[in-house]
């Protein structure tokens, strides 16, 4: 067992763990609801950076489902941007730790 190596590993690890976590902030998703009439774009970061609502949306026969698609569209977005930033992570850490059963990084530094 090679501590020394050991400790290099981890090192570099917590490194590219750091850089993987800044640059997660860049990627974006975007959810839809309602065939497109409302779209909410997040990123990796899992923030809401905006929602488009159609404005044929603002009609009084439509204003009460405008909330519920708001909400699918943003959860929507928020769970695509969850993915991406986990399949990052991933890529980036390929190869610098085991396999280790149930240990799960895609909520690291959220």
């Amino acid at each position: 067992m090679d501590i020394a190596g050991m400790m290099g590993k981890v090192k570099e690890l917590q490194e590219k763990m750091q850089q993987a976590q800044e640059d997660i902030q860049h990627l974006t998703a975007t959810g839809e609801a309602g065939g497109g009439l409302v779209r909410a774009t997040a990123n990796g970061h899992r923030r809401v950076l905006s929602l488009e609502i159609d404005p044929s949306l603002f009609s009084p026969e439509d204003r009460e489902m405008l909330p519920d698609l708001m909400v699918a569209a943003v959860n929507k977005a928020l769970d695509k941007a969850a993915e991406l930033g986990a399949e990052e992570l991933k890529r980036r850490t390929s190869g610098l730790m085991p396999n280790i059963p149930g240990l799960d990084l895609g909520n690291f530094g959220a």
